[in-house]
């Protein structure tokens, strides 16, 4: 048995598969899900969901949103999501040293909070790179 699990950003559907396990980052921390899961809504933070199929796993980066665990289904809705293997390790590397200096520089509270927010969208993706 497996769960189906399908990643919905407000522009399209990143992930539409099933799934033997699956890792959430709620906002609470880590969250496991097995097939016969009791259902459940969770609110997910910024971080990486990690989907094992076969024997292969999988990372994808979700920028916060929510999680509806039912009947083996799960349903992620995201404000954003990539996976793993559409990151550029360089690209990534360096958008992290400059999000460091944003938050660094930041004046405002504003602008702390949005360099920050960046900052850990950032480390995400640094994250999923090692797990993939």
């Amino acid at each position: 048995m497996s769960l189906n699990v399908r990643v919905i950003t407000p522009d399209k559907v990143v992930w539409d598969a099933d799934t033997e396990e699956l890792i959430l980052p709620s906002s609470t921390g880590q969250l496991g899900i097995l097939t016969g899961h009791a259902p459940l809504l969770t609110a997910l933070d910024i971080g990486v969901m990690r989907l094992k199929t076969g024997s292969k796993w999988t990372s994808i980066v979700l920028m916060e949103g929510f999680a509806e665990v039912e009947k083996d289904t799960v349903t992620v809705l995201c404000n954003g999501a990539e996976e793993a293997d559409s990151i550029d390790a360089t690209t990534a590397q360096a958008d992290l040293e400059k999000t460091i200096l944003l938050v660094e520089e930041a004046a405002t509270k504003k602008e702390k909070i949005e360099a920050t927010i960046e900052l850990r969208k950032c480390k995400a993706r640094i994250q999923a790179l090692a797990k993939s």
